[in-house]
């Protein structure tokens, strides 16, 4: 034809001799309209590229923003912020959940373990001992009451042979024809009274010994002891778990279960054999102490009652020398332990 039919350029796709199609017409059209939009209005770039004349691939329109002659291509799709701050919230929230589902499980062996149908791992040995310790904390505890008492009724007493040798001593001056009888009364009432002092003096550091051993040396070694046990409640509780899922199939649902199982089971054997080494530990020393702070208590009580009882002034004053106990001056009341307390 003579004479060419109008067409616009954007249309036209020149090939090259080699049946590749040329793209210089195609960035020389999108040249031509940068230079045709005004710079700075913050319009959006468009560029039409063509990538071949397969039937399969059509032409892209790739959108960005023009920014003083430079495109910054604007990606969809999700935005993922960094948690490089971890919310307090959601930790507490962590927290919450994993000792919601360690008290479960643990409730759980506990019943299983009252119903028969759970099992549960028994050091003999050890278990024999705490039997032991608790068995004689209790009675350590009734001879602290008892001598609590002999206390208080000791103190009673010396109390009652003070004011009745002064109401001696009064009637022996008053009274002249029972002068000496009265008199008599006195000095053995107010000898009495000072030989029970002494007494109850040591009677009250024998308390105090007793008082140390049963309600803190032997108490912390009963929660040292309760720790144990939930230390061991927690073992078997994952124990059970990691044989359940161990006795089920294994697949790629199950397998990190599994994997997840086993850390936990061996965090907590871990923790148990801990426990049951300090328990182990503690009753060896506390049984060392015991043996010591009695065998000096029990000498002291014997021999204190012993010399009181003997009319013995002199070697009641020498036990208590001997076990370094010092007596409040002659002449003041005594408090008893209720009064101390």
């Amino acid at each position: 034809m003579a004479q060419e039919s109008p067409k616009n350029s954007a249309a036209e796709i020149p090939v090259t001799s080699n049946g590749e199609v040329d793209d210089s017409r195609e960035h020389g059209f999108n040249r031509d309209l940068k230079r045709s939009l005004p710079a700075g209005l913050g319009l959006s770039e468009t560029q039409i590229t063509s990538h071949g004349f397969d039937n399969t691939k059509e032409g892209v329109i790739e959108a960005g923003t023009f920014q003083g002659g430079q495109r910054t291509q604007t990606k969809s799709g999700p935005v993922i912020l960094a948690d490089e701050i971890k919310n307090p919230a959601m930790e507490k929230l962590e927290l919450v959940r994993k000792w919601s589902l360690n008290t479960y499980k643990c409730t759980r062996q506990i019943i299983s373990e009252k119903l028969g149908r759970g099992s549960r791992t028994v050091d003999l040995e050890l278990e024999a001992q705490i039997d032991i310790l608790r068995d004689n904390k209790k009675k350590y505890e009734n001879i602290l009451r008892l001598a609590q008492t002999l206390s208080t009724q000791l103190f009673q007493m010396v109390h009652t042979q003070r004011q009745l040798g002064d109401a001696f001593a009064d009637l022996s001056l008053k009274s002249l024809e029972l002068h000496e009888e009265f008199g008599y009364n006195a000095d053995t009432q107010k000898l009495l009274a000072k030989n029970g002092e002494t007494l109850l003096g040591a009677i009250n550091f024998f308390i105090a010994s007793v008082n140390t051993l049963v309600n803190k040396t032997i108490e912390d070694t009963l929660m040292t002891v309760k720790q144990y046990e939930s230390a061991r409640i927690e073992y078997d509780a994952y124990r059970t778990d990691l044989e359940e899922l161990n006795l089920g199939p294994r697949d790629a649902n199950t397998l990190p279960k599994i994997e997840q199982s086993q850390h936990l089971f061996q965090a907590h054997k871990e923790k148990y054999d801990k426990m049951r080494n300090d328990v182990s530990i503690k009753l060896k020393f506390l049984e060392e102490n015991k043996v010591k702070v009695l065998h000096n208590q029990l000498v002291l009580f014997h021999n204190a009652i012993a010399a009181y009882f003997a009319g013995n002034q002199k070697q009641l004053e020498q036990t208590l020398k001997q076990f370094h106990i010092k007596l409040k001056t002659p002449g003041v009341d005594a408090p008893s332990w209720l009064e101390e307390q």
